[in-house]
Parts: C-alpha cells; structure tokens; sequence
C-alpha cells in the first residue's frame, strides 16, 4: 500500500502479514479522495476512520493536510502498526484502541467525514449497527458524510440516508449524507 498524495506521496505502508487487514487499494483510493476533494477543503476537516486496520485512508488524509483525524480500531496488532508509522510520519492522528460500535456510542464528537472499513464477510445487521449509530447519535456535522467500504454482496441502498455508491474493482463505496 502506497499514500498516493500530498507531502507524504508515494512513501510505501506494508502490514505485517499478522494483521487481519484487506487495505484500500490505490486504485480505489485515489478515486476516493478525488470525490472528496471535490466537496471538502481536506485541510479543514475533521475526520473519523473506523475499522482503521493500517491506516491506508487515515494517513492520506494527514498526507493530503487534515489536522484533525481520528483512527479507531481493535486489534492490538493494529494499534503498534498505525502508532508506529504515526511517529515515524509525524502525522498527528489520534489513534483509539476501541471496537468501532463501543466508540460511537461514547463518542461525543462530530465529524465531517466519517469512514468505516469493516470486514467484508460481516452479517448485514452489524452495517445497519453502524448507521443508526452515526446517525441516532447525530455524529456527522452538518454536510457531513459517511462513507462505507465494503464488498458487492452487500446492498446498504434502501438507507434512508444513502446518497449513492461507486465501484471500484472490488470495492464499493457507499455514501451516506447527514
């Protein structure tokens, strides 16, 4: 995995083969982040990465200017991986050991963007989880959006928040606005 833009462009971030991690590809990362800049001033955002594995989106956000990132995940493996290569970057991301859905539901913060990764093999219930979360609990700020990676087995269109979704390989992003 390589961060595609920014001051931290092209520096590589290999996972440990330990970590049970699938990283966004660059690919559809790129792709990503070329939606995002066309909706958001990225050095002006606050940013939520759930399911935040080795911080594939995390850090092109910190590469891309944003200040204000926090990176959640569980897996103590994990946790050395982002803080490591958060020291070695200097990137200043929070960084919270925490299962995604305890986070939000002790979160008092808002957020511009909000990106979840979860295991694509998760039973759908946990996905509607995720989204009644973030939104009974009001944690996107106003224009905010949260953006779901997951695989074409699972359909989160009939959410009454969802805007749309786009194919890249793999990879389907869904977009939910607040």
């Amino acid at each position: 995995m390589r961060i595609v833009s920014g001051k931290f462009r092209g520096r590589r971030i290999t996972a440990p083969n330990n970590l049970p991690v699938r990283p966004t590809t660059d690919m559809a990362k790129e792709a990503l982040f070329n939606i995002l800049n066309n909706s958001y001033y990225l050095d002006q955002v606050s940013v939520l990465d759930l399911f935040a594995g080795i911080g594939s989106i995390c850090f092109e956000f910190a590469s891309r200017g944003c200040t204000d990132i926090v990176a959640v995940d569980a897996h103590q493996g994990c946790i050395k991986f982002l803080e490591k290569t958060n020291t070695d970057l200097e990137a200043g991301v929070m960084i919270v050991k925490s299962d995604a859905y305890a986070f939000l539901e002790r979160s008092a913060r808002t957020f511009d963007i909000i990106f979840a990764d979860p295991p694509y093999d998760m039973d759908i219930e946990y996905f509607n989880r995720l989204l009644s979360l973030v939104f009974d609990r009001g944690l996107l700020k106003e224009e905010g959006v949260l953006i779901i990676e997951h695989s074409k087995q699972t359909d989160l269109s009939e959410h009454p928040h969802f805007e749309r979704s786009r194919k890249y390989g793999s990879n389907i992003f869904s977009f939910f606005n607040a």
